[in-house]
């Protein structure tokens, strides 16, 4: 999970913070020393670390934060602020031309880096935004790169401009631009070749390709799990090449995400999107705010919502909800609700988004792979089994356990839990204060605590 590590020791030093009623500040340079270590550990380059905590500690050492009631949320809202600031404050959008123009994207990077597999999300996410893209397979080096770009074009149904890998890029790329012009495409995406380092013959054909086709932008993308490697690659492509912006990739691997917190404060360019997963879903708009409620463990209340609005109709989350508030639903909804969470990243990445949830992680145990074996257990039951779950005696429970290979017990587990869910849900009005959503959160959370679901 990405951030993980450095999330953790963060919030054990706030938690300390937190439990003093008076700061001072002696107590203030310690607990900024250990974020300090904490920074470091996670990979941030030293002079951002040296930069960021002198800021921190300019603003919390002085007289409104010493002398507030509540110093030590002070210090953890400055510490916020300074993050946000940090990874560039302001969202950046990849800036495109009208509709009625054609708007280049040259998209760069090392092998490796998930750059063929990014570029076809981000031509995905632009088609869905109403543009029409078209992917240029620029790469003739690689074996089966063009293949693989194909591949991933037709899952986002995106098409695919190719010459073979016998033609020069330069080539490809001014066919490709012209190819779409004729076919009234307005987004082109040209992905490049990449190496296993930085080199000549990489550089040359770059700067090649921009020489002979008009760049609109040009897209840096590097692996977030390389850490200071990433950095230092982003810094050596922008004095280059020149770079309009960063897609971080493997950002869900990375527990450190020091690249994250140091691309901006060294190279200056802005972190357009972070790969999370995957799915074209997992392609995230990288909101510097958002992050750093993330690292705080604050939750990001805003995008499990925009993932949820991607994944779910709204016609269905209207239908569960109506459902949930009869405690009407059975089996069948249960499986569809896990298969939901599964496209939304599990569980555990779910959680990760809600105020408080991190920090109760411990008392709480999820376990993703568990839903593959409750999934097992509700396909083996028959649709009058699922649909009405009061039948289930005990030669159906056996049934069943033979069916998902399991043990009868952990068929007794899910359907107890599963009433016990039901029984809850008949109070979820209640528990949501009026319906109001802010409340509605803060219950769920509660309910989330003091009740262990069956995966």
């Amino acid at each position: 999970m990405a951030f993980e590590s450095l999330a953790d020791k963060l919030q054990n030093v706030f938690k300390n913070l937190r439990g003093k009623g008076r700061l001072t500040e002696a107590d203030v340079k310690a607990a900024l020393k250990e974020v300090k270590m904490a920074l470091l550990e996670a990979d941030v380059s030293f002079k951002v670390v040296k930069q960021f905590i002198s800021s921190v500690q300019e603003r919390a050492i002085g007289q409104d934060v010493l002398e507030s009631l509540t110093p030590g949320q002070m210090v953890i809202k400055i510490v916020n602020e300074e993050l946000v600031k940090l990874m560039g404050s302001e969202t950046t959008e990849i800036a495109l031309k009208p509709q009625n123009e054609i708007t280049v994207i040259m998209m760069i990077g090392l092998q490796g880096a998930g750059k063929t597999t990014t570029t076809a999300k981000l031509a995905g996410k632009f088609k869905a935004k109403g543009r029409k893209p078209l992917l240029a397979a620029c790469d003739v080096y690689r074996p089966a790169a063009i293949k693989q770009l194909q591949v991933n074009g037709e899952k986002v149904g995106v098409p695919v401009f190719t010459m073979g890998d016998n033609q020069n890029p330069v080539n490809i790329a001014k066919a490709a631009v012209e190819h779409a012009r004729k076919e009234g495409m307005n987004l082109v995406f040209l992905d490049t070749a990449g190496r296993l380092q930085i080199d000549e013959s990489m550089m040359d054909e770059l700067v090649n390709i921009k020489e002979a086709v008009e760049v609109d932008q040009t897209i840096l993308v590097v692996d977030a799990m390389t850490g200071q490697d990433a950095v230092n690659v982003a810094g050596s492509f922008n004095d280059k090449i020149g770079v309009d912006g960063v897609i971080l990739t493997k950002l869900d691997g990375d527990t450190r995400g020091g690249a994250a917190l140091s691309i901006r404060a060294v190279t200056g360019k802005p972190i357009l999107y972070v790969g999370m997963g995957e799915k074209l879903s997992d392609l995230e708009q990288f909101y510097p705010d958002r992050m750093a409620s993330r690292i705080l463990g604050m939750g990001d209340i805003l995008s499990l919502i925009e993932k949820a609005e991607f994944e779910v109709s709204e016609e269905k989350a209207k239908e569960m909800s109506q459902k949930l508030r009869k405690a009407e639903f059975d089996f069948n909804d249960f499986l569809d609700q896990m298969r939901q969470i599964k496209k939304m990243g599990g569980m555990a990445s779910i959680m990760s988004m809600m105020p408080g949830m991190p920090q109760m992680k411990g008392d709480m145990a999820v376990d993703d792979s568990a839903m593959d074996r409750v999934e097992a257990i509700i396909l083996s039951m028959t649709k009058e089994e699922r649909a009405n779950p009061a039948i289930l005696n005990p030669s159906r429970k056996q049934r069943i356990a033979r069916g998902a290979g399991v043990d009868i017990s952990e068929v007794n587990r899910i359907v107890k839990q599963f009433d016990q869910m039901r029984k809850m849900m008949k109070q979820l009005p209640g528990m949501m204060g009026g319906g109001k959503r802010k409340g509605g959160l803060g219950a769920l959370g509660g309910m989330m605590g003091k009740f262990k679901m069956p995966f």
